[in-house]
Parts: structure tokens; sequence; C-alpha cells
């Protein structure tokens, strides 16, 4: 009798997809699967923001306890909530090949987030450099820290308000609510063909580490999973994601740090973008490095040292101290 995959999901729109997805992949080689479903805590609780609920493994920890009791084989999460230090005894079997990394703007009037933001065209909308417009109290929603703390760096006269909530749940809430527009990741949106005409990518916006890839995870010493899944383990999305995140490991950062990453695999030149940001976003230290793909292996590490020694363990220091009073 052929051993049945049982796949650990949250049960969000977006994670059933996530989740769907890889069963598809397991049953196009021949091998069967089933999903359970396994409620999470930041599913539960949608009022505290993220970054008040200590939120490094909020999405994935009950997805763990239930793959190290032996209730599923192998779990699926968007890799972005997932802690750089997996649980002992789990470990990672496959990164699925990635989609889009941007994020959008949701807005609800073209005219007034045009006369706002001063999106213009695609020059402007690509700058890197930071532009102040005084006009209008502008409302923009969003869990994110480090969505929050880029925005005030770009617009420091802007509000950010709190939204939580799955996906379908914050597209609700907009609509809702006397925001002018809320930010999400383009893949949940569009995975999900959930993402609305009146959205625009946020070209200047640097993501979290590893947003819009998929990550499946399973028991150390399970070597049929581990096997299973690495027939459809992407391998440059696994070599960006990992810089990313061996970047966000060596500055200590979580969900709660305004950390973004991007590695991008382009011929044989590895190219990456970093920065840390303070929360209120007034303070931001970046980096960008090319190196040839042969030299790219410690390349999250040695970036994120550069970044502390220019200035980024500064802005720790005070996040930290923030988070101690």
């Amino acid at each position: 009798m052929n051993k049945v995959i049982r796949i650990g999901t949250r049960e969000s729109q977006l994670a059933v997809w996530q989740a769907i997805k890889v069963q598809q992949l397991l049953q196009q080689h021949g091998i069967s699967a089933e999903l359970v479903y396994i409620k999470s805590e930041g599913d539960i609780d949608l009022q505290t923001p993220l970054y008040e609920m200590g939120v490094q493994g909020i999405f994935t920890k009950s997805l763990d306890i239930a793959l190290l009791n032996n209730k599923i084989d192998i779990a699926v999460h968007s890799m972005k909530d997932v802690p750089v230090q997996l649980a002992r005894g789990i470990v990672q079997a496959a990164v699925l090949e990635r989609a889009s990394y941007k994020d959008l703007l949701v807005y609800k009037d073209a005219e007034f987030v045009n006369s706002q933001l001063s999106i213009v065209n695609d020059e402007l909308l690509s700058s890197k450099e930071p532009f102040t417009i005084h006009h209008s109290p502008f409302t923009i929603a969003t869990s994110s820290i480090r969505r929050k703390a880029q925005w005030l760096n770009r617009y420091p006269h802007h509000t950010i308000e709190n939204l939580r909530g799955n996906v379908n749940t914050r597209l609700r809430k907009v609509e809702e609510s006397n925001w002018n527009g809320a930010i999400f990741a383009a893949a949940g949106l569009e995975r999900i063909h959930l993402r609305p005409q009146n959205s625009i990518e946020l070209d200047w916006m640097l993501p979290a580490p590893a947003q819009g890839a998929i990550i499946v995870v399973c028991r150390e010493m399970d070597d049929f999973c581990l096997s299973a899944c690495s027939i459809f383990n992407d391998e440059a999305t696994a070599m960006c994601t990992k810089i990313e995140r061996d970047f966000l490991k060596k500055l200590l950062g979580g969900c709660s740090t305004p950390i973004s990453a991007l590695a991008e695999l382009k011929g044989e030149e590895l190219s990456f973008k970093g920065n840390i940001l303070s929360v209120d976003g007034k303070e931001k230290v970046e980096i960008e490095k090319r190196v040839n793909i042969k030299d790219s292996l410690l390349l999250g590490y040695t970036a994120a040292g550069e970044i502390l020694s220019n200035g980024g363990d500064k802005i720790m220091e005070g996040i930290a101290a923030a988070k101690n009073l």
C-alpha cells in the first residue's frame, strides 16, 4: 500500500492554495497526499498588531507541534513567516519557485492617491529617493512593521493603521474603512486571483526576506518525505531565499524588526539589496552588492555585517531598547 503524505496547512484561502499546490506537485509524481487543517495562534488573535505578539513563528508554531507529534508529515508555509531557526527536529524539505516578491498598494480613490503620492509615471514610482508632499491627511493600513517603516521613511506625514486577518478579511476591511489604502504582498493576492484593479506595485519598497516563496518542511529523519519533496525543489529560489534569511539571521531580526532583503540570480551574477530601518522610518541603513554566484555562499552574512558596521547596530540598539520599555 502506497504511503499517503499528510500535508498540514492553516485554514485561510491562501494557505490552502499553497498546500493544494504542493499536493498537486506530489501527485504529478505518483505520490498520494491529503490535507490536514491546523489552526494557528496568528489566525485566532486578529486584533493585536503582529509586532506586539512576539510574532516570530506565530503562523508556524501550531504546524510545528503537529509535525513533531506525527499528526502530519509535511507542513507548507509562506516562507517569510518561517523563523530563520527551524524548530529542533524539523528541516527544510523543498522551496517552490518564487512568485512575485513585490508589495502592492490597494487604494480606494485613484485621483486622491495620485495627488498624495505623486505617482505620475513609472520613473517616479521606481525612484529610491524619498520625497515629502504636504497635502490632505493620508492613511494607510498594514500590520507589517517593515512596510510601516519604509512607508513612513518615504511619506513621514502619513498615518499608519493596524490591519490584521487573512487576505480576504483584510481586503474587506479596506473596503469598509475610511482608510485611503492598504499594503499587501502581490504573490498572496495573485495566487488566489484577488488582486484588485485598483492596485499598484510599490517598486521602491524592498520586500521581507523570502517574500513570494513557499517552503515545505518535514521531520528531519523522514527520508520518504525528504525524497518526495526534493523532486520539486527550485534550486535558484532556495539559494536566493537562503541568502536573504542569512541576512535576517545575522541581524537577529524577526517580523517585529524592519529588515528587508532581496537576492536575485541573473546568469552567473547574484545581486543583493538589503536594509534596516528604525520603527518610525526616520533612520535607514541600506546596502547593495553584486557577486559571482560562486562567491555568494556567505553573501547574506557579509552584507549584514556591513550594515551593522555602517550604523545598523545603532538602529538595532534603539529597537531593542524600545521593546524593553
